[in-house]
């Protein structure tokens, strides 16, 4: 290449001497496209390639900060070897959080490492010449008053001993305490900053431990074949309290279309007695903002939610964006509507099922901003009355950007605020859903059940690129999915489902009372919908029957609250077992100061509080026992699961303070 051809090409770099590298960043949702998810209170570990030409010391920090501060905070960060650096902060706030790499060329560390290395007299003395004007230098760098006054005290000494004793002006030189100072106050005059802010959002507790206990209101009522009220669901409170839920979720509230309304078991013609879906919302009465006249009055379900709130519970609502062919929006805003070639506007349909008596929103709608509007007004007004955890129906039929941008508006003003994915489709649409801000998402647990399905499936769930985003909610059946399993399995299904669901997943729910009374049958063979489902009739449900399973899933759900272990997916890991019909994983927290193993059979279940059985011995060393201390455990018929000699003793502590659990577990009625 001739000289005017060279000049013709510019340097396209702001600073040819900014010679570090950061790349491979993580955590990162899509190269920083979407947040990354966790808990508040949370430790964030941030890992980064960072590196640079030649042989000179890197320096290497994470910058981390809330959304709403201004400054930045800095993480140093420490190599982890192959030119891998990692540094940790903690997300102490709900809310975003923004967090970055950024390396440098540290020429303190490098004279500092090559001083170390140095063995020539007279190479050492002017080498301690540079390294007190680099000590300097950080010293007019330094902030605080403290550290400038120590460093310029060590830049002078550090020249008095270059003319002295070679051993002592070592000792000065690499004095370790000092050089910290140093490095608390690098020259980044040259530094390299990863040029993008990727963002965290830290939610609140129950986003990453929760469990959902969901029933239909109008079939509250403790009178068969009257309509439940918002009263009644105030009576059930203390059931729901008993078997340790701590989130209520109420399928749609709102009162329910007449004009093409479905019948029971779904059926096209309805009686005049038909209570109709819930899902068809919309009425002469009102809709989406509306309460169904025969549930009560919006006082009612003030009272409802602040009930709740003295058990320990919280309301979840049903957020269906669509409208019964009644609905008010349809004669205030049929722009917002589908139209079909005859005028008509177009139900809802997957062919070949249709769905006449709903009508899906138009997200091609010209109209579509005052549609977003309005739609993200429903969530709003629902929090208004002191709903800040939401159930979403079928959100993959709507708008992706819809999702993204009312999760936004809402979580701005109420970051508190809680989204739940129902999205029963395809695992990418499942995952972009999650990416665009639900909190958390329904899975295919429903449909898992062999060992081998389980240990494949959590295993993605727990430790896969998800991880970051994808917070799964587990639920052995819904009003729309009465799986195969539990038609032809049994009580002992019930129980093993519920087990898995809620030791699997540190997110867990079930329908009831339809789940704890065994409801079994399905409305035709080779169907999952329930015969006499709830969400075409009324049911009278007999909470007190003696072959409920309501205590057993009362003491499933203590075992939940009272080991931390199964509060989180991180620890997740499948044990060796021989048995193909029983499957074992263990759950333990980070310090492993609470483990829990939990084994599962075809027939029923066995739940063991930190032990395992001695079929999974295989697994011991993964989770800190040592052998010593496993020889002494197999005399119990147990293999604890410990670190040494104390936390064995911690944990045969732990053991039995669980035993009257275990017994319960044992003695629940059978029927």
């Amino acid at each position: 290449m001739n000289q005017r051809v060279a000049q013709l090409i510019p340097i396209g770099v702001p600073d040819g001497r900014v010679r570090a590298v950061v790349e491979a960043v993580t955590p990162a949702v899509d190269g920083g496209r979407f947040a990354v998810k966790r808990i508040v209170g949370d430790s964030v570990i941030v890992e980064a390639d960072c590196h640079a030409d030649g042989h000179d010391e890197l320096g290497c920090a994470v910058l981390f900060r809330h959304a709403c501060d201004a400054d930045w905070r800095v993480a140093p960060m420490q190599p982890l070897g192959n030119d891998r650096w990692r540094a940790s902060f903690v997300a102490d706030r709900i809310g975003a959080w923004r967090y970055t790499v950024r390396a440098w060329v540290d020429a303190f560390r490098s004279w500092r490492h090559d001083f170390a290395r140095r063995t020539d007299e007279a190479d050492l003395r002017v080498a301690a010449r540079s390294g007190a004007a680099l000590i300097a230098a950080a010293a007019q760098r330094a902030r605080d008053a403290a550290d400038r006054q120590a460093l310029e005290r060590w830049a002078h000494e550090l020249l008095q001993a270059a003319g002295g004793e070679i051993e002592a002006l070592r000792r000065v030189a690499l004095d370790a305490a000092r050089a910290e100072a140093v490095l608390r106050w690098p020259d980044l005059q040259h530094a390299s900053t990863h040029p993008v802010e990727f963002t965290l959002v830290a939610d609140r507790v129950r986003a990453g431990f929760s469990t959902w206990y969901e029933f239909f209101p109008r079939s509250a009522s403790p009178e068969p074949g009257r309509h439940g009220t918002l009263r009644d669901c105030v009576a059930m409170l203390p059931y729901v309290a008993r078997m340790g839920f701590d989130v209520v979720y109420l399928p749609p509230v709102h009162p329910i279309g007449r004009e093409r309304r479905k019948g029971r078991n779904n059926a096209l013609a309805a009686a005049s007695s038909d209570v109709g879906s819930p899902w068809a919302i919309g009425a002469a009465e009102g809709g989406h903002k509306a309460l169904h006249p025969e549930l009560g009055t919006f006082d009612d379900f003030r009272a409802f939610v602040t009930e709740a709130a003295h058990h320990g519970i919280e309301v979840a609502l049903d957020i269906a964006l669509q409208c019964a062919p009644d609905h008010p929006y349809v004669t205030e805003h049929p722009q917002w509507f589908r139209k079909r070639a005859d005028g008509s506007i177009q139900h809802a349909e997957n062919p070949p099922k249709k769905y006449q008596d709903i009508y899906p929103f138009d997200f091609e709608s010209a109209d579509w901003r005052a549609l977003w509007d309005e739609l993200a007004s429903v969530i709003e007004f629902w929090i208004g009355h002191g709903v800040l955890i939401f159930r979403v129906d079928n959100p993959h039929t709507k708008s992706f950007a819809f999702w993204e941008w009312a999760i936004a508006r809402v979580q701005a003003q109420h970051p508190e605020a809680i989204f739940l994915a129902e999205a029963f489709t395809r695992p990418k649409v499942m995952h972009r859903l999650a990416k665009l801000g639900f909190t958390q998402s329904y899975t295919y647990f429903t449909w898992r059940n062999t060992r081998h399905e389980l240990t494949e499936y959590f295993t993605e769930l727990a430790h896969g690129p998800g991880r970051d985003y994808f917070r799964p909610n587990a639920w052995p059946n819904t009003p729309d999915i009465l799986p195969e399993v539990l038609q032809v399995g049994g009580r002992g299904a019930f129980m093993a489902r519920v087990v898995l669901a809620a030791t699997l997943a540190a997110n867990y729910g079930l329908y009831g009372p339809a789940y704890e009374l065994l409801e079994h049958l399905p409305r035709e063979p080779g169907s999952e919908e329930y015969l006499h489902s709830e969400k075409y009739q009324l049911r009278h449900w007999d909470l007190a029957r003696p072959d409920s399973l309501a205590g057993f899933i009362a003491v499933l759900n203590i075992a939940r609250r009272e080991n931390a272990a199964l509060q989180s997916n991180a620890s997740l890991r499948f044990l060796p077992i021989d048995n193909e019909r029983m499957i074992a994983y263990a759950k333990a927290t980070p310090a492993l100061d609470n483990i829990v193993v939990t084994v599962v059979n075809g027939k029923g279940v066995l739940a063991r509080v930190a032990a395992a059985l001695a079929s999974a011995e295989a697994d011991i060393v993964h989770l800190g026992m040592t052998d010593e201390a496993a020889q002494e455990a197999l005399d119990l018929r147990f293999v604890i699961a410990v670190r040494d000699r104390a936390h064995l003793d911690h944990v045969l502590r732990t053991l039995r303070r669980t035993q009257s659990v275990l017994r319960a577990m044992r003695t629940m009625p059978v029927g």
